[in-house]
């Protein structure tokens, strides 16, 4: 029998700040509710999760020190890769920022985008509809990316990517 290997490929998840802060929100209970149903499929082993350096930044700005260490338990508990901040990350996080995409006063969401599209991973996971889930970030990003040489990345909310389950409707 013949199979197509690209569908027995598990998708490379790049997972954005906002995913290990959602799972603590009691003020959001749908985006709670969508981050741990993707934390069950990335252990059940749907999803092959990364992370950057830069949402470890982001994480220490927390105030909470034990939410910190919950979100901390997150990467550990699901086997999250972090990848390392680099020259190559900055320097197309810098394009995104100078063409406009990402204000510069929020430049680690464009640090966020560069490092998934670096790493050459399939998605971005986020729930930051500001600057990341967002039509013009993700119609911008992917025309500056074909223009260097990358792949699309495809950018998407939690709900987004989830198997759809017929017994939660």
């Amino acid at each position: 029998m013949w199979y197509n290997l690209t569908m027995l490929r598990i998708p490379k998840i790049y997972l954005e700040t906002t995913i290990f802060n959602f799972p603590f929100a009691s003020d959001a209970p749908q985006y709670r509710a969508d981050t741990l149903r993707l934390f069950a499929e990335i252990k059940s082993g749907k999803f092959r999760p990364f992370t950057s350096e830069y949402v470890l930044d982001e994480l220490e700005e927390t105030k909470d020190p034990e939410k910190l260490k919950e979100m901390k338990a997150l990467i550990i508990d699901n086997k999250v890769e972090v990848i390392p901040g680099n020259d190559e990350i900055i320097r197309l996080a810098d394009l995104y920022i100078a063409e406009g995409v990402i204000p510069k006063k929020y430049s680690p969401d464009a640090l966020h985008i560069a490092a998934a599209t670096i790493a050459n991973l399939d998605y971005i996971i986020s729930l930051n509809f500001r600057h990341i889930v967002k039509h013009k970030t993700i119609i911008q990003t992917e025309i500056i990316n074909a223009r260097e040489g990358f792949k699309r990345v495809f950018i998407h909310a939690p709900a987004e990517v989830l198997e759809h389950d017929e017994n939660n409707r």
